[in-house]
């Protein structure tokens, strides 16, 4: 859509000594709401032009809306003494942005030609009609500024067809140059160990006017660098990334007197935050193009530039996954195997870099493999954020595969550092290091390979054989380079464990008419590992590998089934059950002999018991079944009591108690298997406590 703006310039002192020029701009018609068109890419320039020393001040003009903004000025080699400050007006909101630095150390190609200009890097700053520019001095003086200082604002236009949705654009009305790539270059991409090449979008799918870089490409002997690079700018929309391209692009080639006079856009390519690869200068992607990115040392290079602002906030893992594919493939096709190793660079010029290392042009000074540009040149870019993240590009580019590790193993359970599965179990496994940038992973059961996946891959099922085993994966990066997660010990077990029947003992406890206190007992083995055991009815429970009984309580007067489950690490399990029946014999079932009295409580089952201090008086009970208590009542006043089984006598009772107990289930006695039996108590008719109180008798059948 095309809007036309006014711009109202002049020049105001800013307080402590600092100096800005601004343009405000104004509409000249009304906002329109027409569809996207196709339109091509325009290039604006606006001078600003001396009134006194120490300022500068732009004309009244007329502008179209642009979306990248850039200044520059006379002499390609010479520094702006100052900070350039941006700020634009939103062509869509109206709004002003906040004021925003340029950076104006934006390196020159190796040798300037006699009419470029100075440039500050062009900054994306999204579609605008609006736009006041303030220069300011470090120590805040009004000092002469550069003759020539140009504002130019870039319209990448809309000329590509997913932009327009329309059929491509018409070929553009000029000759392609012909390949002038030396023919050495040809000989050594056909050597093995090329890496495999990214996706990258062309000249001609971003958009590229190639009327504006006429002249043919000139090519170098090698590659043996990488240096990375930033844009600067605003954030920006992905789907914008082809107009930034075009934008730096038209920012780079608009010619003399006003434009940086570049014959193409200066990097190689460009990534964005996605992850998108540009194609940039022109002359094949895999040939050895010089490009004009790190000034003294483009003959030896490729630049690579991450569309985006990375003095402080970090660039995306996307768009460092794809600096380091690219640069891993680039240098590939050189013969470099090792992306993290450094290489001796010849000066192409005298200088000094960000750091203040001094070049002397035509020596030799070692760089890292993959550099960023204040290495080579007086420049803050790539960003100190960016710049901190280059070692993480060059392992990546490198390898071997970082951070590799086993997650889980689903299908087998873990006992200590040892798994145990029936046979199948999945592995699942994550590293740092991106998918692009692997070629495979394996599986290996007992160190031979026995499953491979992609480099996209995080799982995979195998089938062990019965036996102990070592699981581990192994990831093999594109480079060759393989690294493996130590094995991890996995038992195949399809033997299922041993239980035996449970079985149901009375015991000690406070009785009731629904709840009996039990003992529940079994014993469970396995031959490689029981994890544990559990209680599936009348109730359930989980209970540890080692234990053997669990005190619980039955239900009288109902038969419950007890079912139990052994189970062993690989999930193999064995069930085991048996039927009980708790009954509980009143005092009015028993055969009695001597003196008794009955008592009426509702502290009594139910609600009647028989107490005696009679010395030999006796109750008798006959049963069968396998486990007996007998129920009381105990107190201070308490007294004693002969037990005999079958008519034998097998204890004595001492029913006294400190504190007043209904419902006791004092005694008890279990047999091995069910059968008849007699429980006789005696009154012992103890000396100052004769009396004893009796409930009656529980047995299990």
């Amino acid at each position: 859509m095309k809007r036309r703006a006014w711009l109202t310039l002049g020049a105001v002192v800013l307080g402590g000594g600092g100096m800005a020029t601004y343009a405000s701009a104004s509409d000249s018609s009304a906002p329109q709401t027409e569809g996207q068109e196709k339109r091509p890419v325009r290039v604006y320039h606006l001078a600003l032009k001396g009134t006194e020393p120490g300022e500068r001040e732009l004309p009244r003009t007329e502008t179209e809306q642009f979306s990248l903004v850039g200044v520059t000025w006379t002499g390609a080699l010479k520094k702006l003494d100052g900070t350039a400050q941006v700020r634009t007006r939103s062509l869509e909101t109206g709004a002003w942005s906040p004021w925003r630095d340029l950076e104006v150390d934006l390196s020159p190609p190796d040798k300037p030609e006699a009419d470029m200009r100075g440039a500050s890097a062009p900054m994306w700053v999204g579609p605008s009609d609006g736009i006041e520019v303030q220069v300011l001095h470090e120590d805040g003086s009004t000092g002469a500024l550069p003759k020539g200082l140009d504002v130019s604002m870039v319209d990448p236009g809309v000329v590509t067809e997913a932009e327009t949705r329309m059929s491509p654009p018409e070929p553009a009305a000029f000759a392609v140059q012909p390949d002038l790539a030396p023919a050495s270059y040809t000989a050594a991409t056909a050597e093995t160990g090329v890496l495999p090449q990214p996706p990258v979008t062309t000249r001609a799918e971003w958009g590229a006017d190639e009327s504006r870089s006429p002249d043919p490409s000139e090519y170098n002997t090698d590659v043996k660098s990488v240096f990375v690079h930033h844009t600067a700018g605003a954030d920006y929309d992905c789907s914008e990334s082809p107009a930034i391209v075009r934008g730096i692009y038209a920012y780079h080639t608009d010619p003399a007197p006003n434009g940086n006079g570049w014959n193409d856009l200066g990097y190689h390519f460009l990534v964005d935050k996605c992850g998108q690869i540009f194609e940039g200068r022109k002359g094949g992607i895999d040939k050895p193009v010089l490009g004009a990115h790190t000034y003294g040392f483009n003959r030896e290079s490729t630049g690579i530039s991450v569309l985006g602002n990375y003095v402080s906030g970090s660039a995306s893992d996307a768009a460092l996954e794809s600096v380091a594919r690219l640069a891993a493939w680039k240098l590939s096709l050189h013969g470099v195997t090792d992306p993290t190793g450094t290489v001796e660079l010849t000066a192409g010029a005298t200088q000094k870099n960000y750091f203040g290392t001094s070049f002397t042009a035509g020596q030799k000074y070692s760089f890292n493999r993959i550099s960023g540009h204040r290495d080579g040149y007086n420049s803050e870019c790539p960003g100190g954020s960016l710049y901190a993240q280059l070692p993480k590009i060059r392992s990546w580019a490198a390898g071997p595969v970082q951070d590799l590790k086993v997650t889980s193993l689903t299908g087998a359970t873990a006992n200590g550092t040892t798994y145990y599965t029936k046979g199948a179990v999945t592995v699942r496994w994550s590293s740092a290091t991106p998918a692009s940038l692997i070629s495979k992973y394996e599986i290996l059961v007992d160190g031979a390979v026995v499953a491979t996946t992609s480099g996209a891959g995080s799982a995979k099922a195998v089938t062990l054989a019965a036996g102990d085993h070592t699981v581990a994966v192994r990831a093999v990066h594109q480079s060759g380079q393989a690294v493996e997660t130590a094995p991890t010990t996995v038992v195949a077990d399809t033997t299922v464990p041993a239980l035996t029947t449970p079985k149901l003992a009375l015991r000690t406890g406070t009785v009731s008419t629904t709840a009996v206190p039990v003992t529940l007992s079994w014993k469970a083995t396995d031959d490689k590992a029981l994890r544990h055991t559990k209680l599936l009815s009348p109730a359930t429970a989980t209970f540890s590998a080692a234990a053997t009984l669990s005190n619980r309580t039955a239900k009288p007067g109902a038969a419950s089934t007890w079912s139990m489950r052994a189970q062993d690490y690989a999930g193999n399990y064995r069930d085991a059950s048996a039927a009980y029946t708790p009954v509980i014999l009143q005092e009015t079932s028993a055969v009695k002999t001597g003196s008794w009295t009955t008592r009426s409580s509702t502290s009594y089952l139910g609600g009647k018991s028989y107490s005696s201090g009679s010395k030999g008086a006796s109750l008798s009970w006959t049963f069968t079944g396998r486990s007996a208590s007998w129920v009381v009542s105990r107190a201070s006043t308490s007294g004693q009591v002969y037990v005999y089984v079958d008519g034998v006598k097998v204890s004595t009772v001492d029913l006294k108690s400190t504190s007043t107990l209904y419902r006791q289930a004092i005694w008890t006695k279990t047999w091995s298997t069910s059968a008849k039996h007699t429980v006789k108590i005696v009154v012992v008719g103890t000396t100052g406590r004769p009396t004893i109180t009796t409930d009656g008798l529980v047995y299990i059948k």
